[in-house]
């Protein structure tokens, strides 16, 4: 016994002793939470950005909130539409993306979420899995591909946000699959939790698509695609909606900039009383352009039409009074944009929307056909 003992002690000494190799490394503890000390190579960049506004709407609405958006929404107050930090790590076949969001579009927009998930503009983890190609698959939650407009605005030729994005995805949650297919076309696959949702709220998935096309250094094409089922405890009589929309995007850079969208979607609903399945319709189109006056200061403009007679995206404020029950309306913009250096944008905008039926309040809460708002605003990026 004593000389099984003194073996082991021997043994033991010579472990000590010796170096450790790579295939002995130490044991992690998994009841520890920080495990992630370990030497990676990769890149690690933080950014941020900062989206301040003063909006003042001629109708003058008694809560300070402008009807029909959650973006640059607050009437009459200086504050903040959307700040974050963007956290990226990137190797050459793993990457990371963490962007938390604070400022009124999330207030807003981020509203069904719970807890701290009303907080995330992105976050996901993704990997190469073959090292020769360029497909990617990331999972977590996403900025939405859908329309020529985001939540970002310095990205936008005009500072406010057109209908069209207002009622589609700003972001997406579940996986996604990047394919690069030449130097002129790339697509990409999801599969997601629904519609603008993180948590879920019913026990399907639905199904996207993107494709890009770039015929020159000057255009992008954009072709998406939307099918899930939208039954949940909120619209039980929802069932599948068919969504599809087109956007072009001219010459960015250059000293004269277009783009135009237009969008259908389509969506299942439950007469209750036959039991009988009907499509309700939504759409819109848009056009913006832009004209540079100098390197600094340029002018630019957007027109548009947004219809949803049935409803499916939109209750009209003005539904008591005149008993309408769909909506549907034009706007026009005119925006005048100052670039004090390449990461800053402070802007004026004048923008008026106008309806053939009363979807709007006048300042004395009465149904009114037009209603006008004035817009400015400081972007910073970092």
């Amino acid at each position: 016994m004593l000389r099984f003992l003194f073996f082991l002690l021997l043994i033991f000494s010579l472990a000590c002793y010796f170096p450790h190799s790579s295939a002995n490394a130490q044991v992690i503890n998994p009841g520890m939470m920080d495990t992630t000390d370990i030497d990676i190579k990769g890149k690690l960049s933080i950014n941020g950005y900062v989206d301040a506004y003063y909006a003042y709407d001629l109708s003058n609405p008694r809560n300070n909130e402008r009807p029909y958006f959650v973006s640059m929404a607050r009437h009459n107050e200086f504050t903040v539409n959307l700040a974050y930090l963007d956290i990226r790590y990137s190797a050459s076949r793993v990457r990371a993306r963490f962007v938390p969001g604070f400022g009124t579009y999330i207030n807003a927009n981020y509203v069904t979420e719970p807890g701290a998930l009303k907080n995330i503009i992105e976050g996901y983890a993704g990997f190469r899995p073959f090292a020769n190609k360029q497909i990617w698959i990331d999972m977590g939650v996403f900025g939405s591909p859908y329309t020529n407009e985001s939540a970002i605005s310095k990205d936008h030729l005009v500072y406010t946000r057109s209908f069209a994005p207002e009622y589609v995805p700003y972001y997406l949650s579940g996986i996604k699959v990047s394919i690069p297919i030449n130097a002129k076309w790339a697509a990409y696959l999801y599969v997601l939790n629904g519609w603008q949702l993180i948590q879920d709220n019913n026990a399907d998935k639905s199904i996207g698509t993107q494709v890009e096309f770039r015929p020159g250094n000057r255009w992008l094409i954009n072709w998406n695609t939307y099918v899930g089922n939208e039954q949940s405890a909120a619209r039980p009589t929802f069932r599948n909606r068919y969504f599809s929309d087109l956007f072009v995007i001219y010459n960015p850079a250059g000293r004269f900039s277009a783009t135009a969208c237009a969008y259908l979607g389509i969506q299942e609903n439950v007469d209750t009383l036959t039991n009988n399945v009907q499509n309700r319709t939504w759409w819109t189109a848009n056009l913006m352009g832009r004209y540079k006056l100098s390197d600094q200061h340029s002018v630019s403009g957007r027109v548009e039409y947004f219809e949803d007679l049935e409803g499916v995206q939109i209750a009209p404020i003005t539904t008591t009074q005149t008993g309408f029950t769909g909506f549907n309306s034009s706007s026009a913009s005119l925006c005048y944009n100052y670039a004090a250096n390449n990461n800053m944008l402070f802007r004026v905008e004048a923008r008026h929307f106008f309806s053939p039926r009363n979807m709007y309040l006048d300042e004395r809460l009465n149904p009114a056909n037009s209603s006008t708002m004035l817009i400015t605003n400081i972007t910073v990026w970092f």
